[in-house]
């Protein structure tokens, strides 16, 4: 997916990420936070009402927020390698990481996870 409108820090995240208060809020934040710090070309910009972030125009990954959890989700998920397992879903492209707040998380392998689809789609441009 490509977003032209891609910026280095989009306003409209922060407001998200204000609207999303509390543990699941804290979670999304740290793990957007993960995204952004993957290079000087990521962009971000909401999609789909989420934050999303680009390499350059190009999306890899986002964070959601629902209920009781937070997505941390990868466009093309299905084609990384996830050796620890982490990664859901059946669609054909994408799969995403489910979190909870009284959950732990293999933090290493969901790091290893966004920068893979980071520099994936660095290959991909």
């Amino acid at each position: 997916m490509r977003f032209p409108t891609a910026v280095p820090h989009d306003p409209d995240i922060e407001a998200w990420m204000q609207a999303h208060t509390g543990a699941l809020g804290d979670i999304a934040r740290h793990w957007f936070d993960a995204m952004r710090r993957c290079g000087a070309d990521v962009r971000e910009l909401l999609h789909d009402g989420h934050p999303t972030a680009c390499v350059g125009d190009a999306a890899f990954g986002y964070v959601n927020a629902f209920t009781a959890h937070v997505n941390v989700g990868f466009f093309k998920g299905a084609e990384l390698a996830d050796p620890a397992g982490l990664l859901q879903g059946t669609g054909k492209a994408m799969r995403h990481v489910k979190l909870r707040p009284a959950e732990p998380v293999d933090e290493p392998a969901l790091r290893a996870l966004i920068e893979t689809a980071c520099a994936d789609m660095r290959r991909r441009r």
